[in-house]
């Protein structure tokens, strides 16, 4: 089940954002175009991303670098408007969330999380120093339990990233489309490899090519989408990584 995360204000907290779908009439889908705004973004730096660990699914918190990130993330947000607010279930996605939209001036939106958007488990590698690990099975090895689609990590518990993506797609379609097709906006704050997911969709890439994207941390994907039959069309796409918006 979801968990719903109230961000405490001195205001009442808004549960709902703004639902286009019951404005319009009934026929809109034919005479209006429906085009909400979908920001992506991974948590800012975590202490383990700071001693260069594998960390999937280990709940570990920000660092001071990545509270920074998060509130930077937040300025070059503010000024644009949010309905709804997804995370993945671990504490350094939450926290990035709760800074952004106190800097963005959301801090009344709740959050849904849910383990469908965390990191890709990265079994037993978890906790592991990524340089000592290499030096232990050697570079090629850790690159292809690190970068393979298919190929899982050691561990029963291990995912490949084409696992991730199982995992996360249908949450996206029950529970994240919806909220784009209805005309709302969207932010969501997950990890690299579940936004990996959404990305592998949202722009097609290849198994090949997937696997060579970076997405840094706290650094906000804008992508401007429009409803389109059952799912959304990617109509442009941004990365804010310079002055405010």
């Amino acid at each position: 089940m979801p968990v719903v995360i109230a961000i405490p204000t001195d205001n009442q907290l808004l549960t709902t954002g703004r639902d286009y779908s019951q404005a319009l009439p009934t026929t809109f889908n034919s005479r209006y175009r429906i085009m909400p705004t979908l920001v992506m973004l991974r948590h800012g730096q975590s202490q383990w991303n700071l001693e260069n660990r594998f960390t999937g699914w280990v709940d570990i918190p920000l660092s001071e670098e990545g509270r920074a990130e998060a509130r930077s993330a937040g300025e070059r947000l503010r000024g644009m408007h949010l309905d709804v607010v997804f995370t993945s279930a671990l504490v350094r996605a939450i926290d990035t969330a709760i800074i952004v939209l106190k800097e963005m001036g959301h801090s009344e939106l709740p959050l849904i999380s849910n383990q469908a958007l965390n990191e890709r488990h990265y079994g037993d590698l978890q906790g592991l120093n990524k340089a000592e690990t290499a030096a232990k099975y050697g570079a090629e090895q850790v690159h292809i339990w690190r970068r393979s689609f298919g190929v899982r990590p050691p561990g029963k518990e291990g995912e490949s990233l084409a696992m991730t993506i199982e995992r996360v797609m249908p949450y996206y379609r029950e529970h994240i489309l919806p909220e784009l097709r209805a005309g709302r906006n969207v932010l969501i704050v997950a990890h690299g490899n579940s936004l990996r997911s959404l990305l592998f969709h949202l722009d097609k890439y290849s198994e090949d090519t997937i696997m060579e994207l970076n997405i840094p941390t706290g650094v906000p994907l804008v992508y401007e989408v429009e409803a389109h039959g059952d799912d959304v069309e990617v109509l442009s796409r941004r990365e804010l990584t310079g002055e405010p918006v």
